[in-house]
């Protein structure tokens, strides 16, 4: 499915032709459908729905009613859009789990790093009391160019949108909003908070100048944009000097993850937060994980079809 309709057919869709026609026509249909979304995707036999359509973070549409209607109907949902769990949570997981489904986001965080689960992880048999990362890979783009070329911050933004990082309109990467958003979702994903983005102190990088860049490297510092939640500080997203050594202090279009936990101390993930390839990734490793759950249930059934709504990139 995608903006111009959908292909169903209960034998299987022949995937090389509808990609295909994708790429000579835009359209995976031939046709226009006039019929919402959400009805196809409750109406339609399928146990998935990959939801993966752009992200709205001021209503979550169409990504929050596709997802209605598929726990309505009882589907399991993957999902890479950040939009209806930074402003719907709980209620999401609340209908998942009134259904008997499940609900897996692991690419709406870190894209291909699987960040989410990492920190999972990190929190089993230990207590998590603070996390601290990059999140957005447009912003630490920017900074790294500013920092190793010189360059002022619009010319290193120009650069970002050439290299296909920052969108056309780039104030959600580069005003903080979009890593706020990725702040939210990993804090209530991990218990260390049930908040939104009100919640949230936000500036981003657009005020930073190239002094004030430079001025950090001399020192043997760098300026990254930062996200951190802990009981003491709360949840927020500021440009922060970080030392030179320290994990987090990395180049390029990639995030970096500390979780600190009480008894075993820090823990840090470094990989690539943006790219259609590495969401890719992401969304079939939770398609994995359901496929796994589901297997693991009684009376399972053997074989099962997905349903996917598809968007434009992933930052």
């Amino acid at each position: 499915m995608d903006r111009s309709g959908w292909l169903i057919d209960e034998h299987g869709i022949d995937l090389r032709k509808a990609l295909k026609a994708k790429k000579e026509t835009g359209r995976v249909s031939p046709r226009v459908h006039d019929a919402p979304s959400a009805a196809v995707i409750r109406d339609i036999e399928a146990e998935v729905l990959i939801e993966a359509t752009p992200t709205d973070f001021k209503t979550g549409e169409p990504g929050f009613s596709h997802m209605k209607a598929a726990f309505e109907s009882r589907k399991h949902v993957v999902t890479c859009n950040k939009g209806p769990l930074a402003l719907a949570y709980y209620a999401l997981h609340e209908l998942a789990r009134h259904n008997g489904v499940q609900l897996r986001f692991s690419g709406a965080v870190g894209g291909g790093t699987p960040v989410l689960d990492f920190g999972k992880t990190c929190s089993t048999g230990d207590r998590l009391i603070g996390i601290r990362g990059i999140l957005n890979g447009t912003c630490n783009y920017i900074l790294t160019r500013m920092e190793g070329e010189g360059v002022a911050f619009e010319a290193a933004l120009a650069g970002a949108q050439k290299e296909g990082y920052a969108e056309a309109d780039p104030s959600l990467d580069v005003d903080g909003f979009d890593t706020a958003v990725k702040l939210v979702i990993t804090a209530n994903h991990l218990k260390l908070s049930k908040a939104g983005i009100k919640d949230v102190k936000i500036r981003g990088i657009r005020g930073i100048s190239s002094k004030e860049v430079t001025k950090a490297r001399r020192e043997g510092k760098a300026v990254r944009l930062i996200a951190s939640a802990s009981a003491e500080s709360g949840l927020v997203v500021a440009p922060t000097i970080v030392e030179r050594e320290h994990p987090l202090c990395i180049s390029g279009a990639n995030n970096a993850v500390e979780f600190d936990c009480e008894y075993s101390g820090p823990k840090v993930i470094i990989g690539k937060g943006a790219g259609g390839p590495e969401t890719a990734s992401s969304l079939l490793r939770d398609l994995l994980e359901v496929r796994a759950k589901i297997d693991g249930q009684p009376g399972s059934r053997p074989a099962w079809r997905a349903a996917g709504a598809v968007g434009g990139p992933a930052r």
